[in-house]
């Protein structure tokens, strides 16, 4: 699935920091709980290792690295994407703080993100009394 096609659907909202973020729920496969990390020599600096999951390696990034958020704190969970994304389909995941929910969303409530060049920010979904910023992580991963 496109990132243009991907105006309206589901999304699966997720903690960064003190922020909230979300993705397509169509390019995930499943959440887990961070089980160990075993490191990478000469990694890029956002891959925090690599974990074993039902026997094949999977690569944990930490998005913090790659949007430049600036917290320390260790996540808990993973979320893992579909491997068609990522552009030598390898096995990847996200290590985020919190995994919400999954919820609707309608185009009224999107804004695409003003001033992003590199396009892994598709847009902001005004949600309640919040701004939920939409990545792309095919364009993440296109780019890595």
């Amino acid at each position: 699935m496109s990132a243009q096609s991907a105006t309206t659907g589901q999304v699966l909202e997720f903690a960064l920091g003190g922020e909230t973020y979300c993705v397509s729920i169509d390019y995930v496969t499943e959440i887990v709980d961070v089980g160990d990390l075993t490191q990478v020599p000469n990694a890029p600096r956002y891959v925090e290792g690599v974990m074993d999951l039902r026997g094949r390696t999977t690569s944990i990034v930490d998005p913090k690295v790659v949007f430049g958020i600036d917290d320390a704190g260790a996540g808990k969970r993973v979320i893992v994407f579909d491997p068609d994304i990522v552009k030598n389909q390898s096995a990847v995941g996200w290590l985020v703080d919190e995994v919400d929910q999954v919820v609707q969303i309608t185009p009224d409530q999107i804004d695409r993100s003003p001033g992003n060049d590199a396009g892994s920010i598709h847009g902001v979904v005004k949600r309640d009394e919040a701004f939920v910023i939409w990545v792309d992580p095919a364009v993440v991963h296109s780019e890595a």
